[in-house]
């Protein structure tokens, strides 16, 4: 749960030990491309657990070499939707722990002067009413990137929809919960607020960039 007053309850801070100290080592600017990538991905595995921790399952009986037992299955439906590019770093550890899960695309890109997400690319799985929607994008600033990927979203039908997001702003995260109040948000650090740039700080600067080494 949030430590944040005055957040909504639909803001879920993550914590754990593992995390919080994989989260510093991304943050510190000698951290090379590769390691950056390689702390991301165990991040990410983190809070897509944590993240789905109260999916359905239901009973199914199961042989093991030495006898039958009672299992327990996922069966929710679950969809996952990296918004690019940032977001695909998010995406193949979520895939390693729920490896039949569709996957939803879309494409924002800032204008660094205004701040404004452009959208460039969508597609998404043709039915997702009654799926439950998994938002992965590492960086929560101003909420724009995230309200227009829920905006696209709902058009196809979608309700149950989450975020996880490695860092956020407290204004990004009060501009998403005053469009989209029921949809909560998953992240591992809720940071002092953004700057003039629109950057998140302290954050870790552009994830994107460190993440792909451009």
């Amino acid at each position: 749960q949030s430590r944040h007053k005055g957040m909504s309850a639909n803001l879920k801070q993550i914590h754990h030990p593992i995390l919080e100290h994989y989260v510093s080592l991304i943050r510190k600017r000698d951290t090379g491309t590769g390691d950056f990538r390689r702390y991301a991905e165990v991040i990410s595995q983190i809070m897509v657990l944590e993240a789905t921790r109260d999916a359905g399952t239901e009973e199914q009986l199961i042989d093991t070499p030495v006898g039958p037992t009672t299992g327990h299955l996922v069966k929710d439906t679950i969809v996952f939707v990296p918004v690019l590019r940032a977001g695909l770093a998010m995406l193949d550890p979520a895939l390693h722990i729920l490896p039949n899960s569709s996957v939803g695309f879309i494409g924002l890109e800032r204008d660094e002067r205004t701040a404004v997400a452009r959208e460039y690319y969508k597609k998404f799985p043709l039915k997702l009413d009654g799926q439950r929607a998994l938002i992965l994008d590492p960086m929560l600033a101003t909420g724009g990137s995230l309200i227009d990927t829920i905006e696209r979203l709902h058009e196809k039908g979608a309700r149950n929809i989450s975020a996880v997001c490695i860092v956020a702003a407290p204004e990004g995260i009060a501009a998403v919960h005053a469009r989209f109040p029921d949809v909560t948000i998953f992240t591992a650090a809720i940071d002092q607020g953004l700057n003039h740039q629109k950057f998140i700080v302290p954050g870790l600067g552009d994830f994107g960039d460190r993440y792909f080494g451009t």
